[in-house]
């Protein structure tokens, strides 16, 4: 599994789908960066992260069910059409935010303790939500079948995710630069483009999850 492959082929899924993700998710990511932008105005300067979360916890299952679904449905050769996709993802909201929730907690924990056992506890579960989604694994056995895909194969899948994370990472730099007291509604442009090119994450993960899932017994 080279990751530079990895990289070039959801790189190249993601320019040929861009119509249908951005039809399937956008809507989605802007009204969770609207939301969000009008929560923090209501609560001042001072209100917590966590409301950030919690707000991220209402939209992201949502839509991040939704393209893992048409990841897996274009990838198989099948045209599944968008509201099916979205009835699915409600289905799957209660226990994919569940599985998010623990899983931020684990990793803030993590963090909180040393740099290290955040990104640790990050790559162990990179793949829980695929097998929650389309898998059906309950929430406790995807977070312990992705700790068990994830084995020997860390390092390439941190590098990985730092190819997708590290260009967003400059993008989101560079546009602060250039706008550090953005009016309203070019804040909540800005927000709802980083939160869109990080679905691109969704898709090289899927791609790893595909190479890497065991090969079912026969």
């Amino acid at each position: 599994m080279n990751p530079l492959s990895v990289l070039r082929d959801s790189l190249y899924f993601f320019r040929r789908h861009l119509p249908n993700i951005l039809q399937l998710c956008l809507p989605l990511v802007v009204l969770e960066a609207l939301f969000t932008q009008l929560l923090y105005r209501q609560m001042g300067d001072q209100a917590s992260p966590a409301y950030g979360m919690l707000v991220s916890l209402l939209f992201y299952p949502l839509y991040s069910a939704a393209l893992i679904l048409y990841l897996d449905t274009r990838s198989n050769g099948h045209e599944t059409p968008k509201r099916d996709l979205f009835a699915r993802a409600v289905q799957l909201w209660p226990q994919l935010a569940l599985l998010i929730l623990i899983s931020s907690l684990l990793i803030m924990a993590g963090l909180a303790l040393f740099i290290f056992p955040g990104v640790w506890i990050m790559i162990n579960l990179v793949f829980a939500e695929y097998l929650l989604v389309l898998r059906g694994r309950p929430v406790v056995q995807a977070m312990r079948e992705s700790a068990s895909m994830t084995t020997g194969h860390f390092m390439r899948i941190m590098i990985c995710v730092v190819g997708v994370l590290a260009p967003i990472w400059l993008i989101d730099g560079l546009l602060l630069m250039a706008f550090p007291e953005p009016a309203p509604g070019v804040e909540l442009a800005l927000d709802s483009l980083s939160g869109f090119l990080q679905l691109f994450s969704t898709v090289v993960l899927y791609r790893l999850f595909m190479l890497l899932e065991p090969l079912p017994d026969r």
